[in-house]
Parts: C-alpha cells; sequence; structure tokens
C-alpha cells in the first residue's frame, strides 16, 4: 500500500463577491480532482486551533500529527530546522521578511506594507540585500550589540536567530495579515527584544530605502524591497517521530522552509527540488518527478503546493484559480496515474491546510475540505471538492492530528 498527502496551501477560502458569490475553489478547473472526491471519503476539518493566530505553522503540524498544544513553541525554530540551524537555550529564532513599504515624505512608522514579500521579489536580490544590510556599518553595529545573525534564505523568507534572548511578553505582527495598513501600531511591542526588533528594523529602512538595487525595481516598475520584518519567534522545538507515531517511512517535497522543518523535526528528509519559489512560477514538472521517485521507493510521500497561498496574499485571484487548477492537472493527476499504474493499491489524501480569504488577503481558521481517495473505491461521496460540499456530509473533525489515522487506516 501506498499513501499520498498533497496539501493546497490556503486553496479554501469563503465565496468571493467577483466570482457570483463562489469560491476559487468552485469555479477552478479541476476535474481530476473533483473525480477522487466523487469516488472518495469527503469531509471537513479544523487544522488550526483557537487557542493560535490561524497559519500554516499550526496547521501543518496538525495535519502531521503534531499537536501544537503540546509541541508549538514558535514559527521560527521550525523554519531554522529546514536550513540545519540548532537553537541552544536562550536563542530565539523568527522569521525576517523582506517587505515594500509604502514610499512618500512620511515618518517610518506613518509607511503602511504594500507587501509581505517585497513584491514576490527573486531570491539572488533578496539574498544580495539582506546581506549587505547586516554588513552596513549601522545595523551592523546594532546586531553585534543586540548579539543576532542572518540566516539568507532565498526568497522574500530569510531567519534571524537573536542569543540570550528574553522574549517572555514579545508581540511580532505577521506582516501578511495586515497588508495595507500603517506600520505603527504593528511594531514590535511587549519586552525588551522587542525594542531591538523595532530598532533594527528602522534602521534597515535607512539602509534598504535608496539602495541601487531598489532604485532598479522601482525603474523596473517593482516594489522596492524598502524594509524588514520580524515576525514567527519562538524556541527551541522537538516534534514526534513520525515513523514510531505511524509505522510508514517517506518524504515531504516543499518549497516553504516552515514545512520542511516540520518534516525534519519528524525525522522526515525534505529535500528541495531545484527551481522552487513558493510562488505559482514554481517548478511544478520538478515537483511532480520528485514525488513520484519518493512513492517508487517509499511507501509515503507529502506534497505541498504554497501558491494558492501567496497568490491570495498577493491579491491574485485569477492566479490563485489557476494554481488550484494546476495542481490538479500538474500534480495530482500524473501522480496518481503513476500510483495506479503501478498495479499496488493506494490512499491519497488531499486538503488546504486553512483558508486564505480574498476578501481581506489574511489567514483564516475555519473548517476546510479535506478528500481522501483508496483505489479499492470503498466510499462514493459523489460531490466535487469544495467547502460547501466538505461540510455537506456530515464528516467533521474537529482536530487536524486524526486525518493521518485515516489515511493510513490506524
Amino acid at each position: 500500500m501506498k499513501y499520498l498527502l498533497i496539501i493546497g496551501d490556503g486553496m479554501a477560502d469563503n465565496p468571493v463577491p467577483a466570482l457570483g458569490d463562489k469560491t476559487p475553489l468552485e469555479v477552478a478547473d479541476k476535474p481530476f480532482i473533483d473525480e477522487l472526491s466523487r469516488r472518495g471519503t469527503l469531509g471537513s476539518v479544523v487544522n488550526c486551533p483557537k487557542e493560535f493566530e490561524p497559519g500554516s505553522a499550526t496547521a501543518i503540524m496538525s495535519i502531521f500529527g503534531a499537536s501544537p498544544l503540546a509541541y508549538y513553541h514558535g514559527r521560527g525554530p521550525l523554519e531554522a530546522a529546514a536550513q540545519g540551524i540548532s537553537l541552544s537555550d536562550g536563542d530565539m529564532a523568527c522569521r525576517c521578511n523582506m517587505v515594500a513599504l509604502e514610499d512618500g515624505d512620511m515618518p517610518y512608522d506613518q509607511r503602511r506594507i504594500l507587501s509581505h514579500s517585497a513584491g514576490s521579489i527573486d531570491g539572488p536580490t533578496s539574498d544580495a540585500l539582506v546581506t549587505q544590510l547586516w554588513a552596513s556599518p549601522e545595523f551592523a553595529a546594532l546586531a553585534r550589540e543586540y548579539d543576532i545573525e542572518i540566516n539568507p534564505g532565498s526568497s522574500f523568507r530569510h531567519f534571524a536567530v537573536m542569543h540570550h534572548a528574553d522574549i517572555a511578553g514579545i508581540s511580532l505582527i505577521p506582516p501578511h495579515d495586515h497588508l495595507g495598513e500603517v506600520i505603527g501600531p504593528l511594531a514590535p511591542s511587549g519586552c525588551a527584544v522587542a525594542e531591538k526588533l523595532g530598532r533594527l528594523q528602522e534602521a534597515a529602512f535607512r539602509f534598504l530605502d535608496h539602495h541601487p538595487l531598489n532604485e532598479a525595481r522601482r525603474a523596473a516598475g517593482k516594489l522596492p524591497a524598502n524594509g524588514i520584518w520580524f515576525w514567527a519567534e519562538g524556541t527551541a522545538a522537538l516534534l514526534p517521530d513520525f515513523a514510531e507515531k505511524y509505522g510508514h517511512t517517506g518524504e515531504v517535497v516543499s518549497a516553504v522552509p516552515l514545512v520542511r522543518g516540520i518534516a525534519r523535526l519528524s525525522g522526515l528528509p525534505a529535500p528541495l527540488v531545484e527551481g522552487v519559489t513558493g510562488e505559482i512560477d514554481t517548478n511544478w514538472d520538478g515537483k511532480c518527478q520528485k514525488t513520484i521517485e519518493i512513492l517508487s521507493r517509499c511507501d509515503f510521500a507529502a506534497l505541498h503546493i504554497e501558491a494558492p497561498d501567496e497568490c491570495t496574499h498577493n491579491g491574485d485571484t485569477p492566479g490563485k484559480i489557476q494554481s488550484i487548477s494546476w495542481l490538479s492537472s500538474r500534480e495530482t493527476e500524473p501522480i496518481v496515474e503513476y500510483l495506479r499504474s503501478t498495479g499496488e493499491d493506494f490512499r491519497v489524501l488531499i486538503l488546504s491546510d486553512h483558508k486564505t480569504l480574498t476578501s481581506n488577503r489574511a489567514h483564516d481558521g475555519s473548517p476546510v475540505p479535506f478528500l481522501v481517495y483508496d483505489s479499492r473505491e470503498r466510499e462514493r461521496s459523489g460531490l466535487s471538492y469544495t467547502e460547501k460540499n466538505g461540510l455537506k456530509t456530515g464528516l467533521f473533525l474537529p482536530d487536524g492530528t486524526a486525518l493521518l489515522d485515516i489515511l493510513f487506516e490506524k
């Protein structure tokens, strides 16, 4: 028996007026996924415990069977694990996004966040900017004083580690949940470490705003990467061993450090496919082939696609719809057809980790639809894969940690 998990990050949504009050899942051309849903089991699940802000960190942990209530100590350490960064006692890890802040003559704290990803900045430019920032005289002096290091992440996602950091009471706000808002009220707060991070963000703006690379981006009609944003803080993390918990071995394919970090902390290899970006321009075919290659030698593979989530954050509804369609035609269909060609029985679990809402470009923790297809076709929902149909069946899981038990028929 082979087992396949496919996560379309943020592809679930609420009805969108511009789409005739339908969701992107309802209007996307995804006949292959819909057919698996009709011939399989359909339900809905809550992956984000209400005790936490909705997002992929807690949702993906839940899907992989690690209850956030027991194991979540912040997103930063999970992402750091993807780069092989180990934390010592007293270390704090956090995300350091390259962001686009509003141009104009207003003071720093009155500028708005225009993009959490600096307009989906390319990896080489982002790495160059953050590396030069950490080497610049004013910023470097502060970084040494505050004992904070940077680990470039290729794309807008970089990772910072601060040593000897007491983060009790800290409040760091996710930038993607506050696009278009003034940054002053969103600044790091709650403790002395937060004040240091706020000073670093302001110093970064002074260096980055008129950097030649950003002036070139403006001239090309692109958003500048004229700010950094610290968020997703946490301390050292330890997750349950996947093989011991489920009795299966496998690997995880994702462009996103968070997902690869959760996999590695669970004992699952997470190879990085060349050309993946976490955006709609990712290497779709490479991810598909890597997943097939894993299934040829392991009994479990997980494939994570970030594009629907990023498209929603970027306000790109057509891109979200397209990425859902490609998730069906360029990923799910060829992988499932490969499994069928082997003659071996298999089971497939497909779901969105959380909703990402077109209405406000932010995450939402309400129920999302999931489907389980068994090649032995034991059950038939008769329904396509949508949010409404997931709720219609009456199969509701209040806790996403039960999902893999269903996939593995435990």
